[in-house]
């Protein structure tokens, strides 16, 4: 998480899209790998993925700061 953090450098917003965007990228291709057999995991994957670049954001920018 660290390394995430020192890689967004404060261009956390712009950054998280395109990773963002990355991974909506790659479970679609996954997706369509799988023929749609493992949508809900890919899609659960991608989510908490997601969740994590959205979380290392809000620790960058101070508005989560570390309990």
């Amino acid at each position: 998480m660290d390394t995430l953090k020192g890689m967004l450098g404060g261009k956390g917003s712009d950054i998280a899209d395109k990773l963002e965007g990355t991974i909506d990228a790659a479970a679609d291709k996954a997706d369509d790998v799988t023929g749609g057999k493992a949508s809900g995991a890919i899609d659960s994957a991608a989510e908490k993925a997601k969740d994590v670049v959205g979380d290392a954001v809000e620790d960058d920018s101070g508005e989560n700061p570390p309990e």
